[in-house]
């Protein structure tokens, strides 16, 4: 493995919607598309991770404009790997489409 290639301790995910029906919307539960993930047996290995929203905002707070909204997956959603997270604060609609990080911790492995 070359030097210099990372070593991320998070794999790329995508905030999809929050959970719905036909005309009501769940805010307390978000859809997570993780990448490489294609179905539910894949989806199980990340049950119980944590999952980060990071984001920039305008003001500065302790030195930093950077700011992270923490979650952790909760269940699969159909067969095509989706799953649930449910986060301290609801994401807000504005992060529909935007990268999370789902962290490769706490391990049951």
């Amino acid at each position: 493995m070359p030097s210099e290639a990372g070593h991320r301790l998070y794999v790329k995910g995508r905030h999809l919607s929050y959970q719905r029906g036909k005309r009501n919307t769940t805010p307390g539960t978000s859809l997570i598309k993780i990448e490489g993930v294609d179905d539910t047996n894949a989806a199980n290995f990340y049950l119980g991770k944590k999952v980060a929203f990071v984001y920039r905002a305008q003001r500065e707070v302790r030195g930093s404009k950077v700011r992270i909204i923490w979650g952790k997956v909760t269940r699969p959603h159909g067969n095509s790997g989706v799953v649930r997270a449910q986060f301290r604060r609801n994401l807000p609609p504005k992060s529909f489409g935007a990268s999370v990080r789902v962290m490769l911790y706490p391990s049951s492995i």
